[in-house]
Order: structure tokens, then C-alpha cells, then sequence
């Protein structure tokens, strides 16, 4: 991660407004909860994107600094709904916000954010044009997170659920997921960079293909750290998404894919009620000595290569250098 802490005082600003707009108008008592989500850590990846767009394209980076903090309040926002709704215990090796304050008081904490985000974006320049670039984002991040709960084989019975859930899916139901639960917010913090750097309008695009693209191979890592990760790296229990019945896992689906005389094993052990550990383990193992990990970055590779291929119309600057660079750091990562 030298890449990302290249940006340290830079990130100390970021973080600063972040605490900022989180602690704006809110009463001591709340303010431990509202900021528990952002203090338990994380990359910055957002933030990074943001700032790395706008000076690819000669902006100002002080300018590029409130929309830098909304991008990383909208991701961090979306985690605690993603705990509340995934019953999610442990995130980046801490306890969530729901299971630590309950999920009255997350679900408050979310809510806060989303005001948050409004106050940084209002501070933002060319604001119009951000507010209506992160309401189409979050509008899509809602809808990726409402087709991965579909892509669940078991574990909800709503009704609205039961009747709707995915019991096959294809590589392409899967990207179209990934691309709004993951890449839109991605494309948005690429473009939001481009655009307080009043860039010309194909530099906002390129940025924005750079972004959805590195947005899908961001999920494909995820994926693969799911699954083949190291617990004490990822913070978190290997192969949740097992654990949680989800399908829409880019390992799995390349596994069944690839063996489709396994496919079934895999498809009783996500539709059992409750998942013994010894199962999970069983599937990850077999799923390594076939090389289905490899295969899984060979997939992620071409989006890679294809958000790489969108920064040729850039000029040629240190900050295209790095925005390179950080589409394979983004894929071959450890959590």
C-alpha cells in the first residue's frame, strides 16, 4: 500500500473535513457513534481517486478536498446499511456499528451521514453537478446491494425476497451487480476529481470508464479475499460469503463455470439454512487445488487493463502515473 501512503498529508486534511462534517451539529452523546464507522479505518481508496482525477487534470487539489471527504462518507455510509443488512459482526478486524450501538442507532448513524454528504458536496465547487452525479451513484449502490441480497440462495425468507431471489446467475447479472454496488461509486469519485478541475468533457469520461472498470476488479479482489484471503489480514472470518448463501461471488460463479459436476455441491451447501464451517473450508479447498483463485484474477486482469486503456487520452503526468499504478494495487491486494 506505498502507493496510497504516498498521500498521507494529503489524507490528513481529507480525514479532517470527514470528522468535520460528521460532527457538525451533532450532540457529544452521538458523536462516539457517528464517527465509530470511519475510526475503525480503512484504505482511502475513494479520497485517493478523487485527488489523483482532479490533479490529472491540472486541478487545483485544495478544490478537489470536501467532494474527497462526501466519497468516502457515501462508501462508509453504505458499510453500516451493508452490516445492518448483512447482520455483519466484525468489520476491518473491529466491531460494526450495529452490533456494537445496536441497529436503532446505526440505522441514525446512517442517516447522519447521508446529511453529512449534502454539507460536504454543498462546500464542493460546481456543486449542481456533483449533487446530481452522487445522487444517480447512491441511487445505484442501492439497487447493486438489492440484487446481491437477490443473488442470496438462502437465509431471508421476506416474502418480497423469496418470490424475487436468482437461483442461477450468469457472469453478466454478476457485473451488472458489481457494477453499481461497487464501480459506480468508483466511476463518481473519478469524475467528481475531473470535474472541480472544470476538465474538458472527454477527460470527465475517461476518468469515468477508468473508474467503473477498477470499480468491477475492486470487487473481484474482494471476492477472492472472501475466499483465499488471510483471516488476520482481512479483519474479518474467511469465506462469509459462503456463509451468507451469496452466489454472487465472481470465485464461485468461474468454479461452477468451470466445473459444472460441482455445481450442485456448491448450490446444497448455499441453500442449507445454516452452513457448517467444515463445508465452507471443503468448497475453498477444492476450489484451490483447482485453480479457480488464478482464474478469478485472470477475470479481474482485462478490467484492469481496460480502465488502464482509458487514461490514454490524458496528458502524461505524474498523477496518470499513479492512477496506473493504483488499478493493480486495487486487484492484487490482501484485503
Amino acid at each position: 500500500m506505498d502507493l496510497l501512503n504516498e498521500f498521507s498529508p494529503l489524507r490528513i486534511q481529507v480525514e479532517s473535513l470527514i470528522e468535520k462534517y460528521l460532527t457538525s451539529n451533532t450532540s457529544e452523546e452521538f458523536k462516539e457513534i457517528v464517527l465509530h464507522q470511519v475510526k475503525a479505518g480503512g484504505k482511502r481508496i475513494r479520497p485517493a481517486l478523487v485527488l489523483l482525477s482532479c490533479m490529472a487534470c491540472n486541478g487545483r487539489v485544495e478544490d478537489a478536498f470536501p467532494v474527497a471527504a462526501a466519497m468516502e462518507l457515501i462508501h462508509n455510509y453504505s458499510l453500516i446499511f451493508d452490516d445492518i443488512i448483512d447482520r455483519g459482526e466484525l468489520r476491518r478486524g473491529k466491531p460494526t456499528t450495529r452490533k456494537k450501538y445496536g441497529d436503532t442507532m446505526a440505522i441514525l448513524a446512517a442517516v447522519h451521514y447521508r446529511e453529512a454528504i449534502t454539507e460536504a458536496l454543498n462546500n464542493s465547487k460546481n456543486s449542481t453537478q456533483l449533487h446530481k452525479l452522487v445522487a444517480e451513484a447512491i441511487k445505484a449502490l442501492v439497487e447493486g446491494e438489492r440484487l446481491d441480497v437477490l443473488f442470496e440462495q438462502a437465509g431471508r425468507d421476506d416474502e418480497y425476497i423469496v418470490k424475487h431471489r436468482r437461483n442461477s446467475i450468469g457472469i453478466d447479472e454478476y457485473i451488472e451487480m458489481v457494477k453499481c454496488k461497487t464501480g459506480t461509486l468508483l466511476k463518481a469519485c473519478c469524475m467528481a476529481g475531473a470535474i472541480v478541475a472544470d476538465a474538458q468533457e472527454d477527460f470527465i469520461n475517461a476518468l469515468g470508464s477508468y473508474g467503473i472498470n477498477i470499480g468491477i476488479a475492486f470487487q473481484v479482489a474482494d471476492d477472492i479475499i472472501d475466499l483465499f484471503g488471510e483471516e488476520k489480514k482481512v479483519g474479518k472470518k474467511i469465506g462469509k460469503d459462503i456463509i451468507e448463501h451469496k452466489l454472487g461471488n465472481i470465485a464461485l460463479l468461474l468454479y461452477i463455470k468451470s466445473f459444472p459436476n460441482e455445481a450442485n455441491k456448491v448450490l446444497n451447501v448455499l441453500r442449507r439454512d445454516h452452513v457448517e464451517y467444515s463445508d465452507v473450508l471443503n468448497i475453498i479447498e477444492t476450489m484451490e487445488s483447482k485453480g479457480v483463485r488464478e482464474k478469478a484474477y485472470s477475470f479481474g486482469s482485462s478490467y484492469v487493463w481496460k480502465a488502464k486503456e482509458s487514461l490514454k487520452i490524458l496528458p502524461d503526468t505524474d498523477a496518470k502515473q499513479k492512477l496506473l499504478k493504483l488499478a493493480d494495487l486495487i486487484l492484487y491486494r490482501e484485503y
